[in-house]
């Protein structure tokens, strides 16, 4: 077997646990299925002496940056509460800066982005972050172009990802990079998750776009298409649900949406169809079924429509295409 993959997670007080734990947890289970050569995961901070994470636990076992030396395969910044205070701690931006220039890839998760631009690591690329601190990154860091849309981004060695649980895409793209896509599914069927959602997925799809909070019919009917797929979502069965007209629906979702109530049910549909096609071997007949639509070929001729490729193809591509104009929503920070 060869070297081991090194891989330094830096941390700091009032980080987002779940910043630490995706990435670590994706990368532990890749060893366990076979990753070679395997991923050494360190958890690192300025003192040394762990991190409390917003959650109230501290996260024990880190190692000094000071004290880390020698090439490293990946560096990795979380992001959390505690980001204010860590972009204007110099010490730990010195290292930053000095474990970045020993490390084949740099990345981060969620407002760990602030960190890495803060260190001036991000000068002249395209990056992303938490969707709902975008205008501020960009604000703070003129030299960065930010795009708050995307799951995560690559520019170069540097890879920046989007709110918490993003970051089990990311780490998965990131095995998927180092082993195969092979390699990569066994770790997401592991974590019963999806394959991996791919970069230019939205970070706010339809299964999570959120109306202004005025609007609770639209945000409740939203929640409740997400959850019931293969359920009667016509116009008159959701404004039957929702106890108004079908007129006065379609003028909500015009509003709050950007489209029509049938179109944004077939955009979930869809959506929800295409990370069970990427992320099981579900025959397209079955998903079809799971997802609500009428039969596989209605479900072919949705994909054809909203990726430009039939379901066999999606199940082969390691990124899922996106046609210009295909269906879209009205989404926060999109």
């Amino acid at each position: 077997m060869g070297p081991e993959r090194r891989v330094v997670i830096a941390a700091y007080d009032q980080v987002q646990i779940l910043d630490v734990a995706c990435p670590s947890g994706a990368l532990e289970l890749a060893n366990s299925h076979g990753a070679a050569p395997p991923y050494r995961v360190e958890l690192a901070t300025v003192s040394g002496q762990g991190a409390r994470s917003s959650a109230g636990i501290v996260l024990a076992g880190a190692r000094r940056l000071a004290a880390i030396t020698g090439p490293l395969d990946t560096l990795m910044v979380v992001g959390g509460a505690g980001t204010r205070a860590a972009v204007l701690d110099e010490p730990l931006l010195a290292q930053i800066r000095r474990l970045a220039g020993r490390s084949r890839r740099i990345a981060s998760v969620c407002t760990g982005t602030f960190v890495l631009a803060a260190a001036g690591l991000l000068d002249g690329r395209r990056v992303t972050t938490h969707w709902g601190y975008g205008e501020l990154l960009a604000a703070a860091f003129p030299a960065v172009t930010v795009d708050p849309a995307p799951l995560y981004l690559r520019d170069g060695n540097v890879y920046t990802s989007a709110g918490v649980t993003s970051a089990l895409d990311l780490t998965l793209a990131l095995v998927e990079d180092d082993h195969g896509p092979t390699l990569a599914r066994e770790v997401a069927r592991e974590l019963v998750t999806y394959l991996h959602r791919p970069a230019d997925q939205a970070q706010i799809s339809m299964f999570l776009a959120a109306p202004s909070p005025g609007n609770r019919t639209v945000r409740d009917l939203l929640g409740y298409i997400a959850g019931h797929l293969d359920a009667d979502l016509s116009p008159p069965a959701l404004a039957a649900r929702a106890g108004v007209t079908a007129r006065h629906l379609a003028r909500l979702f015009a509003t709050h949406v950007g489209t029509t109530p049938a179109r944004a049910v077939r955009t979930v549909r869809t959506e929800a169809a295409a990370y069970l096609v990427r992320g099981s071997e579900l025959p397209l007949a079955a998903v079809a079924r799971r997802c609500g639509f009428g039969s596989a070929e209605t479900l072919r001729q949705a994909f054809l429509d909203h990726y430009g490729v039939t379901g066999d193809t999606l199940r082969r591509m390691t990124d899922i295409p996106r046609l210009p104009g295909a269906a879209a929503v009205q989404t926060p920070g999109a």
